[in-house]
Order: C-alpha cells, then structure tokens, then sequence
C-alpha cells in the first residue's frame, strides 16, 4: 500500500484522498459495466462496522450480499449452497402451510432453530441464481477465503483497502479506512447509486429488447401464414390444371356404371299384370240376353 500512502503522522498512515478519488471512480465505471450487462455484484461485508450499511445499499440496488459469516465454498461448492437454500424454501413453505402443527413440540422446534441459522447465513444469496460477475469487498484481510475463491475462479474484485492490507490480490483498488463507518458508507453508496442507475438502464434495454423480439416473432409467424397460404392455393391451382377436362359428348353420355345399374334393376324387377276378373254367377245371369216368350209357350 506504500504507492497509496500520503504520510505517516504519530504513527498513523495517511491515504492520498486523490488517489482514492481516482480509483473510486474506475471502480464505479467498472461496477456500472458488470450491472448493465445482466450480471450482479456480491457484496461481503461481514466486520461489525460494515454489517448494517453493506445489507442496506445492496437492497437499495437489487443485489445479493453476505454480512453474517462467509460459508467456504459460497463460490467453490455452488451446489451444495444451492441445496442449503433448497432447503431453507422447503422449511418457509412448511410454515407458510401450517405443516408444523401436526410434528411434535421438539421437532418443531429444531426445524425452527435450523431456519434461523439458514436465514442468518444465506438469506442474501437465496436469490443469487448464478456466479456474480464481480465482487464487493470490504477489508480484504478478514474476507480473505471469499477473496481466494473469486481469485480462483477468475471473478473481478473491487475492494475497500486499507493500509494494512496487501492490494495485490484485488483488481479495483479503493485506499480508504475500512473500519470508519463514514467511508464504509460513503464507498458504498456511491457504488449502490450507479450500479442502480445501471439497473434501471438495463431494465429499459431489457424490455425495448423484448419488445423488438414480439414484434419480430409476430412478423415471423404472418410471413409463414402468408407463405403457408399462398403455397396452398398454389397447389390447388396445379391440381385443378392438371385435372383431364371432359368432352361434350362424354359429358352428354351416362356413365356406364349408371346404365349398368339401371339394367340390372330393371331385369330383376318384373313386372306382374293384374289377372281379368272373372264375372260372378248373379252378374253372368243378369247379363245373358232373354229367351223370347213365344219360343217357350211353343213348347
């Protein structure tokens, strides 16, 4: 930190507040890139001093934090915090059912006192659903296994750096005092103001993006209607050209499956002539002609 030092009074060293300045402000442009390309920034901040002020600018600007204890393997073992958190949802979701009704008062209690420790530790990150693109941190020195696991896995580090504090491992140096409450919050608000600037840009991206991508997907979908329909009635039209057309006289000739069945119906159908009635007896009588009278007085 020698580089960063102003002077040494009464055996306290002195930051150059002008260099302090400076890289303050590429840590602010460095931590406005990260927000707006859709990643998030982990705040850690676990020393007393840093607790309050690190839980409160991180929900200022939408970002996850630890400010209780850093669990080692936050980074590393992703998985396994992955399944802590699991389980921390299942224990609310109990809860919210009143499911813990029906277990005896012990074991109540346990699954009670297991959730307050996985609140202590984890709420911050519940809802960091992936790596962050940047860490944070303040006093490098007390969060070192947090700075060793972003090292390791090549995520950028912006720090607070003290003068007793090796800067090296960190890649956006901020020289200040990180145990006066008045720096911690003055870094940190000024980082939790433009990476909420940040946010709200991306958001207004996000949504003009989506958008642009509704507007393309229906464009999309009424050219392929279009398309669709006009190969449609391109087919007909062939089908219909390539029909063979009728002559006037096939038009005007039965088809011979209709003359064939009208012989068979008319061979198979006889037709049955009513018989001539004959004349009843009384009716032949009535009719016969009459003898004359003189032929019978004759005889």
């Amino acid at each position: 930190m020698k580089r960063f030092i102003f002077g040494k009074r009464n055996g306290i060293h002195i930051v150059d507040l002008e260099q302090s300045l400076t890289k303050l402000q590429e840590a602010l442009d460095f931590l406005y890139e990260i927000v707006i390309s859709g990643q998030r920034v982990l705040f850690v901040g676990t020393k007393k001093q840093a607790q309050q002020i690190i839980k409160e600018t991180s929900a200022q600007c939408s970002q996850p934090c630890v400010t209780q204890r850093w669990l080692g393997g936050t980074l590393t073992n992703n998985t396994t915090i992955r399944s802590r958190i699991k389980r921390m949802r299942e224990i609310e979701g109990m809860i919210q059912k009143d499911n813990m009704a029906s277990l005896p008062k012990k074991e109540a209690s346990a699954i009670r006192h297991e959730l307050e420790k996985l609140h202590r530790n984890l709420l911050g990150i519940a809802d960091m659903g992936q790596l962050p693109g940047a860490l944070f941190v303040v006093d490098i020195n007390r969060e070192a296994i947090a700075v060793k696991e972003a090292k390791r896995l090549k995520i950028p580090v912006v720090a607070i750096v003290d003068t007793n504090c090796d800067p090296d491992p960190i890649d956006y140096v901020i020289p200040g005092n990180d145990d006066a409450l008045r720096a911690i919050r003055l870094v940190a608000t000024a980082a939790a103001e433009r990476m909420q600037k940040a946010h709200a840009e991306y958001s207004r991206v996000a949504a003009e993006l989506a958008r642009k991508k509704e507007a393309e997907a229906q464009e999309s979908r009424a050219a392929r209607a279009a398309a669709t329909a006009e190969s449609t009635e391109k087919a007909e039209a062939a089908k219909a050209a390539a029909k063979p057309k009728r002559k006037p006289d096939e038009e005007a000739r039965p088809a011979p499956g209709a003359s064939r069945a009208r012989a068979k119906k008319t061979d198979g159908a006889p037709t049955a002539q009513a018989p001539a009635s004959e004349p009843a007896p009384n009716e032949a009588a009535a009719t016969a002609p009459a003898e004359p009278a003189s032929e019978a007085k004759t005889e």
